[in-house]
């Protein structure tokens, strides 16, 4: 071999060893930066948006933004080479402590989103049950009524639905920023479906009735009393009554025809109860034509297995709860033992 080539030789040997050093390094680098947890936001938590549409460029680089990842170039190499980019999802996120970048792109490949708690009392109606989740920030109130409004979810069981007043079951419910209404009503009613099983419109017929005025019921017991014991009892009496054609006489129901006139009331007057409605079971004998309100589920069970009893009448108690009379009698002495201790508490 001459001096040249040899001098040639040994030049590309060295190129060649500076190439694999620094592929080496550059790897020992890029694993460093790809698994080292990192984390560089103020507070216990950052909570970050990314809306649909965006690509994963832009999503990488916003993180990056709020101190998610360190480097948003390690992020992306590492998408190019897992040919991950089209599979993260779009959402609200929060990180509350450092993460590696696999960890990262896993979370958002899996959408694992921040979930708001929003939580419907029980004896709702589907006009607060709107309004809650307006004040939640999920879609306006006339969004949310609307999606209310129709009964599709419920129409398998009730086809006689013109709402769904009385099915979206109160409870406590998880939901990702950008949930449609749509979607939240079927999951309240699906929540309602679970919670009666798929026995209760047998447990409705055994007592009389169907799936829609078992339902109506309850709301009924449920618009009455807050007292849980007392609920099979309360829907006893309403039981009786509808047995022996007497109009229930439930103030709720007045309440509620009122308010569906656009004329709500905090209290009730003697003149309210001349009100015309077919909702008003003080003028019109039966069931209401739905339910007023939704029912727990403690009520929602009452009405399907009332206590026994040959109760006909109920009135607030000084004792708390409710006195209740088999006879108009003691009834109307029960009334005026409520009346001398309301007068008397003023």
């Amino acid at each position: 071999m001459t001096e040249g080539r040899r001098r040639r030789t040994a030049a590309a040997a060295g190129v060649l060893a500076a190439v694999v050093l620094g592929a080496a390094g550059g790897a020992v680098w890029l694993g460093r930066a790809l698994h080292t947890p990192w984390s560089a936001w103020d507070g216990p938590f950052v909570d970050v948006v990314l809306e649909p549409g965006l690509a994963a460029g832009t999503m990488v680089d916003r993180l990056a933004d709020v101190g998610v990842l360190r480097d948003p170039r390690v992020a992306k190499l590492w998408l190019l080479w897992t040919g991950d980019a089209a599979r993260l999802h779009a959402g609200e996120y929060r990180f509350d402590e450092p993460a590696t970048v696999p960890q990262v792109v896993d979370r958002l490949i899996r959408g694992d989103v921040l979930l708001h708690a929003v939580t419907i009392p029980e004896g709702w109606t589907m006009d607060l049950v709107a309004h809650r989740f307006e004040s939640a920030g999920f879609g306006s109130y006339a969004e949310m009524l609307a999606s209310f409004t129709d009964p599709s979810p419920i129409l398998a069981w009730d086809p006689e639905a013109p709402d769904l007043e009385g099915y979206l079951f109160p409870d406590t419910y998880q939901l990702p920023r950008g949930v449609e209404p749509g979607a939240i009503a079927a999951a309240m009613v699906d929540r309602f479906l679970a919670v009666v099983g798929p026995e209760f419109p047998d447990r409705a017929r055994d007592v009389g009735l169907d799936l829609r005025g078992a339902v109506t019921l309850a709301s009924l017991v449920e618009a009455e009393t807050s007292v849980a014991a007392e609920r099979p009892r309360v829907a006893r009496v309403f039981h009786n009554r509808l047995e022996r054609g007497m109009r229930l006489e439930c103030d709720p129901t007045v309440l509620y025809a009122l308010s569906r006139a656009g004329r709500s009331r905090v209290k009730l007057t003697y003149r309210d109860l001349a009100f015309e409605s077919p909702w008003n079971t003080y003028r019109v004998a039966g069931l209401p034509p739905g339910p007023i309100c939704a029912p727990g589920q403690a009520s929602l069970a009452a009405a399907v297995a009332p206590s026994d009893g040959d109760d006909l009448y109920f009135v607030a108690s000084p004792d708390g709860g409710h006195s209740f009379s088999p006879d108009l009698v003691s009834h109307l002495e029960a009334v005026a033992a409520w009346r001398r201790y309301s007068g008397s508490s003023k």
